[in-house]
């Protein structure tokens, strides 16, 4: 009975979970992602002076930040073991000063080594591409009108190839006029970067939800055991309760018979024997209704499914509820039913009585109730309609309940325990089929089944 709880909390165990690795990867990633941006943004800024410098132009203010940030950010102290010197090394000293100073440099210029430069005239026209790496490079005119208007130009650019490439484009104000300095790398590294990481993380993401599925499934199996034992024993009283209650019922039943049969038709103890074999009747009802109901919810109604003539089934039973029907002053009609349902014929037999029972007591006299059935796809819907009382939109949610009945408009066409709509929703569901219920107050109430269809034998 819990099982289904128990996958609901492991699910819910898995989702959070999978939620919180979810959330802190695409952080990282986030994280990753505008590192990345950050450091290829300011390295082209930096070349953008470096190459302003190397053409003997004075520097902007807005790069000589960029100049300061970049220098601050490349001599930070790095902890270097340095060999001892020989005498003899001495007069080299100064070289090798300019050595390491140079394989700093080289380190340092590394991040700057994938940058191309490009400079163009104001029409967006190569004036000087001294990069033999980057022959092939096309400048981007949409850049270089947007660095003519706004003096620079950020923009990440989408190749033929898939690839991307980010590109900075600076106007520069000198004594020959007006030129524009395009830098650019591609991102290629960075990307593939990003997408080993978000492999990995997929990988780890998915070890984790299903390290963290099996965990969370023997935690709310463990956690659920106190609650399944107590239903387990609630189950086992209700059943043997039922049983037990049967036999003084029986016996409560034919004392009551046997005393009624020993009095003249006109004594008025007859009357209070036929309360007592009424209400006997009802309680043993009640009891085989609460036995079904506990086999219901253990799982432990066996059910004999096979293929059922909707036709022949319906017809057969026509037959014997008319009897009832023109009792109640109602027309039974049975609808040209049609298809072959796989479910259990005694329990399905059972729901229509349950449901042909609310119809009658429901449907005022002169009234109608009928039985069809047709195929939809690959299931078989039967079908109760009746031309009755109908129920209100705000009861419908609540009719499947135990022990639900209604207000008193209903509850004056006849007694009943509240169960049996219950009992019918068990049973179809128990043969792996769907009830559902539409009404209209004063029109009528549509019973629907859906149940597996099976291939003609």
């Amino acid at each position: 009975m819990l099982r289904k709880l128990r996958w609901q909390l492991s699910l819910l165990y898995v989702l959070s979970a999978g939620m919180l690795i979810l959330l802190i990867g695409l952080s990282v990633y986030g994280l990753l992602n505008y590192y990345f941006r950050s450091s290829t943004d300011l390295a082209l800024q930096y070349k953008v002076a470096q190459e302003l410098t190397r053409l003997g132009l004075a520097i902007p203010q807005d790069l000589k930040a960029v100049d300061q940030t970049w220098k601050t950010r490349q001599n930070q102290p790095k902890p270097t073991p340095i060999p001892a010197r020989r005498e003899e090394d001495e007069e080299s000293s100064e070289a090798e000063g300019s050595i390491i100073s140079r394989g700093d440099e080289d380190s340092y210029d590394s991040e700057l080594a994938p940058i191309y430069v490009l400079t163009l005239n104001p029409n967006g026209q190569v004036i000087v591409n001294p990069n033999a790496f980057t022959a092939s490079v096309v400048p981007d005119s949409q850049a270089v009108t947007a660095a003519l208007a706004k003096g620079n130009d950020f923009r990440t650019l989408r190749l033929a190839d898939g690839s991307r490439r980010r590109i900075y484009t600076y106007r520069v104000m000198g004594g020959n006029g007006v030129a524009i300095l395009q830098v650019g790398r591609s991102l290629k590294d960075q990307d593939r970067v990003l997408k080993q990481f978000l492999l990995g993380l997929a990988v780890l993401s998915s070890l984790s939800v299903l390290v963290v599925g099996i965990g969370s499934w023997w935690l709310a199996g463990r956690s659920l055991i106190p609650a399944q034992q107590a239903w387990d024993r609630q189950q086992t009283f209700v059943a043997n309760a039922s049983h037990e209650l049967r036999t003084p019922l029986t016996l409560l039943r034919a004392s009551a018979e046997v005393a009624q049969r020993s009095l003249d038709p006109g004594n008025p103890g007859s009357e209070l024997l036929d309360d007592i074999i009424n209400e006997t009747d009802h309680m043993s009802r009640l009891v085989d209704d609460l036995l079904l109901l506990s086999r219901l919810d253990a799982g432990r109604l066996k059910l004999d499914r096979q293929p059922i003539q909707a036709a022949s089934f319906l017809e057969d039973l026509g037959r014997e509820a008319s009897r009832v029907a023109s009792d109640h002053g109602v027309k039974l009609e049975v609808l040209h039913p049609q298809g072959v349902a796989l479910a259990d014929p005694t329990r399905l037999r059972q729901v229509y009585l349950i449901l042909f029972d609310n119809a009658i007591r429901h449907t005022p006299p002169g009234g109608t109730v009928r039985f069809s059935a047709f195929l939809d796809g690959s299931r078989v819907l039967f079908e109760v309609n009746d031309t009755g009382s109908g129920i209100p939109a705000e009861q419908l949610p609540h009719i499947f309940e135990r022990f639900y009945r209604g207000n008193e408009d209903r509850r004056q066409f006849g007694e009943g325990n509240g169960l049996g709509l219950a009992i019918a929703k068990g049973l179809v569901e128990a043969m792996h089929g769907q009830i559902t219920i539409t009404s209209q107050p004063g029109r009528g109430t549509s019973v629907t089944i859906r149940l597996p269809g099976s291939a003609p034998a």
